[in-house]
């Protein structure tokens, strides 16, 4: 058979798997970088108790295991034409298991779970916190050393792996025990799946998703040893990290029939980063999925934030390492969800429509915190509410308010971005679920004042997951290669810069009256809950 200059068979094939909220996506693609297969499922979540959310480990990997075939399968291709995996994968959801019988000693624990508020709250408010910061401020007006203005502000969140660690160390016995032995493993869901994958051969993570768990210190690029130190967390049950492109070994033969090289493990933003090709400073990437994700490349120096922007390796490849500022809204795309199964719709392509049937919401402003609020405002304890019903009011009426949230969220965060970072933005692209909704997309480009480029597919972070599994083959070359393969659906322009000429960035009339309520009705939000678990 021919063979392609990269010295592979001509039908060769990447395969990557992106493991979301809500949704296990497999993808095979070609050399031109288009889908050849798909296959998807449902992510099961568990909710046992209020504020608790978990997701069954085995079934997870189950599910992993039958996208991948069913990708295969809808694609006509062998398992032996496959000659790169890459994995995408949700971050801060983790659990725990056993070394030597792979057995989990608890579900994951959900990046969405709020069993460890009392504690996060707890915590931030402690005497020992304000010394950490008090004796952070002193360091950084001595060295000018931007990792300590950083610690100095520095707050816990319930999203971030730490408390929710101690949490299940508090309380699952096996767990404790395994700890003492040493035969305990840590792992977010691309180590488990690593591990599953490998029968137990490969206990590691890369960059990217160990610096979204919040107790990675993505200054000196290793495990946070002062964190460890204050909380008493242990560093035996960690997984080595590695580079985002590295050999983590192969799958089992036993499990597809073949073995294949696993290339590449990547946190889902940073994926979506990648897919997007923003790769130079100042390229920003706009998520709308289960949540609203502004990402701005920083270059090669991790950027310190005061309004809770979080640095994050976006990806290590060799000697090149670089650095994301994100800040993000957790629910907003979860509202969506929640309307549906209210019956507010029966099909989510009838929300646009809906909006734009009435001419404003009416007065009415939606909050999209079920489980608080993030960047800028960083409150846990706030609720979701919809503010200024009347008589009047009626169901487009609150799909178009549930919208103008995810709008008004994606354009604080951005606003956020600007004012923190200071780096002038080169270009901007959307991708996720809620980015297929033409409201969202023309009232956020409007807000924003900046042109949108949408992406053909708009689940991105598994092309993302190709790209850098296929760049650890040499299946493609390299950047500029990745760029010609990129394409946009559809660019969404501000419409009074379209209409009028005026200055971008400046929002229309219309919406200024607006967004000062939505921004009141925050206010009135915070604080709702004195406990959320």
């Amino acid at each position: 058979m021919a063979t392609q200059r990269n010295g592979f068979k001509k039908e060769s094939f990447i395969l990557s798997v992106d493991v979301g909220t809500t949704t296990i996506r497999c993808n095979v693609f070609d050399k031109g970088a288009k889908i050849r297969g798909t296959c998807s499922s449902k992510v099961v979540l568990l909710y046992p108790e209020p504020g608790l959310v978990e997701l069954d480990p085995e079934e997870l990997f189950n599910g992993f295991i039958a996208v991948v075939k069913g990708a295969v399968q809808d694609a006509g291709v062998k398992m032996s034409q496959i000659v790169s995996l890459g994995i995408a994968t949700q971050r801060g959801t983790f659990t725990t298991w056993d070394r030597t019988t792979g057995r989990p000693f608890h579900n994951f624990i959900s990046y969405q779970d709020l069993r460890a508020i009392d504690s996060v709250t707890s915590w931030n408010g402690s005497y020992t916190m304000k010394a950490v910061q008090g004796a952070m401020t002193l360091l950084y007006l001595v060295s000018r050393q931007k990792r300590f203005l950083a610690a100095s502000v520095l707050v816990f969140s319930p999203q971030q792996v730490t408390f929710r660690l101690l949490w299940a160390l508090t309380h699952y016995t096996q767990l404790r025990q395994a700890v003492a032995e040493d035969t305990c493993c840590f792992g977010t869901i691309d180590t488990w799946l690593l591990f599953k994958l490998t029968k137990g051969e490969v206990h590691a993570t890369d960059y990217s998703n160990a610096s979204s768990t919040g107790m990675f210190d993505p200054y000196q690029m290793c495990w946070s040893g002062p964190l460890f130190s204050m909380l008493s967390l242990p560093f035996s049950i960690l997984p080595k990290v590695e580079d985002t492109i590295h050999s983590f070994g192969s799958t089992h033969s036993s499990i597809f029939g073949v073995s294949i090289p696993i290339m590449a493990l990547i946190a889902d933003q940073q994926a979506a980063m990648y897919g997007e090709c923003c790769f130079d400073v100042g390229n920003v990437n706009i998520t709308m999925g289960t949540g609203a994700f502004v990402d701005i490349n920083t270059g090669s120096k991790p950027h310190t934030s005061a309004a809770g922007l979080y640095p994050v390796v976006g990806w290590k490849i060799g000697e090149e390492v670089v650095y994301l500022a994100e800040g993000n809204a957790a629910d907003t795309g979860t509202a969506i969800k929640w309307a549906q199964g209210l019956e507010l719709f029966s099909d989510v392509q009838e929300t646009s429509a809906m909006a734009y049937s009435v001419a404003d919401s009416d007065g009415v402003c939606f909050v999209p915190s079920f489980s608080g609020l993030q960047a800028p405002l960083n409150d846990p304890t706030a609720c979701a509410s919809f503010m200024g019903l009347t008589p009047s009011t009626n169901k487009c009426h609150l799909v178009r308010a549930i919208l103008e949230s995810v709008a008004f969220s994606v354009r604080q965060l951005y606003q956020t971005m600007l004012r923190e970072t200071c780096i002038p933005v080169t270009k901007i692209r959307v991708d996720g679920g809620v980015c297929t909704n033409d409201f969202v997309m023309q009232l956020t480009t409007d807000l924003i004042g900046q042109k949108l480029a949408r992406p053909v597919h708009h689940e991105i972070s598994c092309r993302g997951a190709a790209f850098v599994a296929g760049l650890g083959v040499g299946f493609w070359k390299d950047k500029e290669e990745l760029k010609r393969l990129h394409t946009a659906d559809q660019m969404f322009v501000p419409r009074q810069a379209a209409q009028s000429g005026t200055e971008l960035g400046v929002v229309s009339a219309e919406y200024e009256a607006v967004l000062r309520s939505w921004e009141k009705a925050l206010q009135r939000s915070m604080g709702w809950y004195s406990s959320r678990a």
